[in-house]
């Protein structure tokens, strides 16, 4: 091997498993007869391809089973005899345990010894493309990515795309979109429609085998045999027979379209999800988003997820408690068709209060109306969750410390955003807001007050210098919340804050109150006062007008049920909006910064000025889109 063959294949040893498993064989080959790559020490090659293969995380899963013993031979040998290269390696080894050493000790027990990890760890992130990805789906991804790492195995991200009429593109490119975003980096993007064939070979062997048979049953009536324990009238269909009505399936005749394939596992098992299930369905009405037209049945993921997971590769199968009755079906299919065996562990999905993750009930508020999409703020969507306001650190951070414990816990929403408040509150620029219903207007008077409009320059952050600074204006003339004007007395010493203080010696009559004559004394104790309130001045700058906006739980019950009909418990109202002018210093805010308005809380800005575009509705009227983050408190939605 010569020295400028070498950047090529380091190129191809950070591409995927399939790209590099040539390239290993060749290596391999090479090292028949020799301990080192090239000469007899420890050269340049050796060390570049060890530390390319060894932060591979396919080609050290691919090496630790031990296929290619001479290649397997040369890794073991440079790790133990050759330490002067290794330093970054074990640094980052060494932080990777210290952060496991971290989320064990904040609440999530990583203690767990995958069966067989020493002969490699391939994990699999296994989502349907039929809606975005919610919190629960988060948990799942995180983990599976998180002990691949831990393991130096590798994460496939497989689509399952088996139900044409509930799929979409969009929902798949979002889901990838958003692990991206979660940095969740797959090592390889498959879809079980990549292997359609494969499962339909697998189905008629079943098929020939004995294992499964064609079921014309109608719904109700399988639903209520298997409910009770009755055995169909058509089990015991003869081989030919069941065949047959397959091939009338795959044409999607009318024959066809009134059976399914069912495995035939047991009738009255004790584990319901053990009473033959359906493996195999007609859906001649909806195109697939990928294969278009060209199939007329569709496999489960009964049958789908264990065949595909042992014919991938994978070797651990991370999944919610959801999926507990079926293991013993997945094992099943495994077993019947004598398939690699696959290494299943359990984990519990997080449940919030007042919230649900049914992808079909998310579904059903997106295609009424009842919310602006996938999106929406008051979703546990990953989206919509970020669209309120929650930041990515925060995200992973709040997931990964749930750990994989199979414990099933209906959670608070407090500690998810007092997480994220964590992470906002040293970095978030203060911005002051007042509300334009019923505003009080200000004169100030006293040796003290400006006789003419000014700025100053302020620091954003009053505890982090590196957010930078502002422009702040004062006058003889301001504007104050009437929340806070109805408090004040006649002779009170108030703080108007970043300022000083001033004395109250007029109050407008009348209800709402119209205005305020306050005398400047900034000679006063700031620390003397009661109340510290916010204010803008109505000169020496431009105010800019915003939308504040909060939202409130989509539903009235802390835990919605399988049977519970949604529109019984709904919330009427879930949003409120308030008119307020921002400070000048706010017009360049712009669409995702996160601030904290003085006095009222953390902000995510939705829409800023220049966010607007030409023609779209509202577009005239330019303004701030805020939407309030939950801090965490109790209460906080």
């Amino acid at each position: 091997m010569k020295l400028d063959e070498l950047k090529p294949l380091e190129a191809l040893l950070a591409a995927d498993f399939r790209q590099i498993e040539p390239r290993l064989q060749a290596l391999d080959k090479h090292l028949i007869l020799r301990t080192y790559l090239n000469g007899y020490s420890l050269g340049e090659i050796d060390t570049k391809i060890w530390l390319a293969l060894r932060g591979n995380k396919a080609a050290v899963s691919f090496i630790k089973r031990g296929s290619l013993a001479n290649l397997a031979r040369w890794f073991q040998f440079v790790e133990d005899n050759h330490p002067e290269i290794q330093g970054d390696i074990k640094a980052k080894d060494a932080a990777a345990k210290a952060k496991v050493a971290a989320l064990s000790k904040a609440g999530g027990s990583y203690a767990l010894a995958l069966q067989n990890a020493d002969q490699g760890v391939v994990t699999r992130f296994l989502p349907e493309p039929s809606g975005y990805l919610h919190i629960g789906h988060a948990k799942a991804a995180l983990l599976n990515d998180y002990f691949a790492q831990t393991y130096k195995g590798t994460m496939r991200l497989r689509l399952d795309d088996t139900n044409p009429s509930k799929e979409k593109e969009e929902f798949q490119d979002a889901i990838i979109e958003d692990l991206a975003l979660m940095g969740i980096k797959p090592d390889t993007l498959t879809y079980t429609s990549d292997y359609f064939e494969y499962l339909h070979d697998m189905c008629v062997r079943l098929i020939k085998e004995g294992h499964a048979y064609a079921d014309d049953t109608d719904q109700e009536t399988m639903r209520d045999e298997r409910f009770k324990g009755i055995a169909s009238k058509r089990r015991d269909r003869t081989v030919e027979e069941n065949l047959r009505i397959f091939e009338e399936m795959k044409k999607g005749t009318e024959e066809g379209l009134r059976n399914c394939i069912r495995a035939k596992i047991s009738v009255d098992n004790p584990n319901k999800a053990m009473r033959d299930p359906v493996i195999y369905r007609c859906n001649v009405d909806t195109p697939h988003h990928r294969t278009g037209t060209r199939y007329k049945v569709y496999p489960t993921y009964d049958l789908a997820a264990p065949l595909v997971d042992s014919h991938e590769g994978v070797t651990h199968a991370l999944r919610a408690t959801e999926y507990t009755d079926r293991n013993p079906q997945y094992q099943w299919f495994i077993d019947t068709l004598k398939l690699r065996q696959v290494h299943i562990w359990d984990f519990a999905r997080m449940n919030f209060i007042k919230t649900f993750l049914s992808k079909r009930k998310l579904a059903k508020l997106v295609d009424t109306g009842r919310v602006w999409g996938w999106d929406d703020p008051r979703f546990p969507t990953i989206r919509g969750v970020r669209r309120r306001g929650m930041t990515v650190p925060a995200l992973r951070d709040f997931i990964l410390k749930q750990g994989p414990s199979r414990n099933i816990v209906t959670m608070d929403w407090t500690n998810f955003w007092a997480s994220n408040k964590k992470e906002i509150d040293p970095i978030a620029p203060r911005h002051t807001a007042i509300s334009q219903k019923n505003v009080v207007k200000i004169t100030i008077t006293g040796a003290d007050a400006p006789a003419e409009p000014f700025t100053a320059e302020k620091p954003k952050h009053p505890k982090n210098k590196d957010v930078g600074t502002k422009n702040v204006a004062f006058s003889s003339e301001l504007i104050l919340d009437q929340a806070d004007a109805k408090s004040f007395k006649v002779g009170e010493e108030i703080t108007l804050m970043a300022w000083g203080n001033a004395i109250v010696r007029e109050i407008g009559s009348g209800d709402p109150i119209p205005s305020l004559t306050c005398e400047l004394n900034l000679q006063g104790d700031v620390k003397s006062t009661e109340k510290k309130v916010t204010w803008l001045s109505s000169k020496g700058q431009a105010l800019v007008p915003a939308e504040l906006w909060d939202f409130d739980y989509l539903i009235t019950k802390d835990v919605l049920q399988e049977e519970d009909n949604l529109e019984d418990f709904l919330t009427p109202v879930t949003e409120t909006v308030e008119d307020a002018w921002c400070d000048e210093a706010s017009k360049d805010l712009k669409k995702d910064d996160i601030i904290q308005l003085e006095r009222r809380g953390y902000y995510r800005v939705d829409k800023g000025l220049a966010d607007w575009k030409d023609g779209e509705e509202g577009a005239k009227g330019k303004r701030l889109v805020l939407f309030c983050i939950p801090t965490g408190k109790t209460g906080s939605k």
